[in-house]
């Protein structure tokens, strides 16, 4: 083998064979010459040497001064700096390489996660991460409600990684039925069928992971005879959060397609009771038909909207409420909620949601001797529909949270942005597909502790203020608007609640400001100004 040579190395090399035969050729011409012409040749020759020398050592300090320059370029290039707004005006018209985009995300990125030695001399922070956005929406084709979003839950480098994996499709997984066999069984019959599949991890005794099959999973005998559930791995998290145990009675408050109510039987062995419940008659379909093929015996289907649930049955020794939600955990899934959810969205769901919580809080039974226990779960990673929901739950009920049981998962908010939270909801669990290579999902668990519903605090010191100026008739000249009057009717009947008194004297509030004097009345008293809204606030605090 040859001698390996560095390129970057520079290897001083001796003369030449045409100068070694030249200094031969001087050499035997020497031989011949007299010593004064000998002395002049040597004299000639030492000249041309420094001269070489010379030439030599300038090339060399050139040689240098180039290598200089080409390495300062390369470090010109490597510095990421920001678009100018010409350039950013032709992106919107002409078309970009993703390619482009990809790398100045990337470039992007690095700056932001060092900023105060990376970033370009006078820019901003906010400069670096309105370009990010923008980029952001483009190569993933998200839209903008949803990136700014995700920048409030994520950090920057952990966002790329979110987004990554939202490309990718989760891997398939499926539960184990224990009422008809066992994971070792079903696992060796599936791989008799040309399945290749594993375990799917040490916290769930009933999962397997399918990463390839030469048979339709979906289809095997196996499945039709109802030995595995195809269930996504996510799912299995707040059945275990619940863990039912047996001859307890239980509500599955949203139960399509069935999944979480098939995995609580198996964990009941099919004991106890189970009320299934789903606000969408078509949805149920495949409840029943999941229930049926599972061999599922200790179940009953109804068909009610959730927050009118307590009305219907209450009593339970635990409820399941697997909310409805944006889709934010399952982009993978349904990519359309990239660009179709949007700020309405997130806050009429959190509406929707916060009703239910409430409705699930009022069906469970606080004196159950084995249970008395909530889990509210979603798969949606918004701050809006998770912690901010549970947070309201712990305002309004007669509640607290719990420990899941679940070893793994990230601690829940305790405070995002301006909000805070009640700080036990870092006993909530969060789940992303970036970092637990399953689908994004929120689980909290509460422990009811009272039948009794709160009663909102009232302000006693200033119902006496109130009470005062009632007695002394003083109150219409301290009322001006029909809002102040209208707060205050609502102040003196939480307080009448409270005491459980009735509210005698508020008939005074409702009644209209007199006129000024020197006023002229109406001749018609149906035709007062301020006769309408009289009537309207009566109604509104139930005169």
């Amino acid at each position: 083998m040859g001698r390996k040579l560095d390129p970057t190395t520079y290897v001083k090399k001796g003369p030449g064979r045409k100068s070694r035969k030249q200094k031969g050729a001087e050499t035997e011409l020497a031989k011949f010459l007299t010593d004064g012409e000998r002395n002049k040749l040597q004299e000639a020759m030492g000249q041309e040497s420094d001269d070489d020398d010379d030439d030599k050592g300038k090339s060399g300090d050139e040689d240098m001064d180039e290598d200089d320059t080409v390495q300062a370029n390369i470090d010109e290039m490597d510095k990421f700096v920001l678009p100018g707004a010409e350039e950013i005006a032709k992106e919107g018209v002409l078309l970009v390489d993703l390619q482009t985009i990809h790398q100045r995300i990337k470039d992007n990125v690095d700056v932001l996660s060092h900023f105060a030695t990376k970033r370009e001399e006078g820019k901003e922070r906010t400069e670096y991460l309105s370009l990010l956005k923008k980029d952001l929406s483009t190569y993933y084709s998200y839209n903008n409600f949803l990136i700014d979003k995700l920048l409030d839950i994520f950090p920057v480098s952990e966002l790329i990684d979110f987004l990554e994996a939202n490309e990718i499709q989760r891997p398939v997984t499926i539960r184990t039925n224990t009422l008809k066999t066992r994971r070792r069984d079903l696992a060796q019959a599936l791989i008799n069928r040309g399945v290749n599949l594993d375990p799917l991890g040490k916290w769930s005794k009933v999962g397997l992971v399918i990463f390839d099959s030469s048979v339709p999973i979906g289809a095997t005998p196996e499945y039709l005879a109802g030995h595995y559930m195809l269930q996504g791995a996510s799912s299995f998290l707040p059945v275990m959060a619940l863990s039912p145990q047996e001859g307890e009675t239980v509500l599955d408050m949203s139960s399509a397609p069935g999944g979480k109510t098939t995995y609580m039987a198996q964990l009941m062995r099919n004991t106890g009771v189970i009320v299934a419940n789903d606000a969408s008659a078509d949805r149920l379909k495949s409840v029943v038909g999941n229930i049926h093929r599972l061999g599922v015996t200790n179940s009953m289907i109804c068909n009610y909207d959730g927050r009118q649930f307590p009305k219907v049955m209450g009593g339970f020794d635990r409820v399941l409420l697997d909310a409805p939600c944006s889709g934010t955990g399952v982009i993978s899934k349904d990519p359309a909620v990239k660009t179709s959810k949007d700020e309405s969205d997130i806050l009429r769901l959190a509406h929707l949601q916060k009703e239910l919580i409430l409705a699930a809080i009022d069906s469970v039974n606080a004196e159950s001797p084995s249970g008395g226990y909530l889990v509210y779960c979603t798969c949606s990673i918004m701050v809006e529909e998770n912690e901010w929901v549970v947070d309201y739950a712990l305002k309004k009920r007669n509640v607290k949270l719990v420990q899941t049981g679940l070893d793994f998962g990230k601690e829940g908010f305790t405070r995002f942005k301006e909000r805070r939270f009640h700080p036990s909801l870092k006993l909530s669990r969060r789940f992303y597909p970036h970092s637990h290579n399953m689908d994004g999902f929120f689980v909290a668990k509460l422990k009811k502790f009272s039948n009794t519903v709160p009663t909102t605090a009232v302000d006693k010191g200033k119902v006496d203020v109130i009470l005062d100026l009632i007695n002394h008739n003083a109150l219409s000249s301290v009322v001006e608007t029909p809002l102040v009057l209208y707060k205050t009717n609502i102040l003196l009947l939480s307080l009448f609640q409270t005491e459980k008194r009735k509210p005698s004297h508020l008939s005074q509030l409702c009644h209209r400001r007199p006129q000024p004097t020197g006023s002229q009345p109406k001749a018609s008293v149906r035709n007062q100004p301020g006769r309408k809204r009289q009537r309207s606030l009566r109604w509104m605090v139930g005169l």
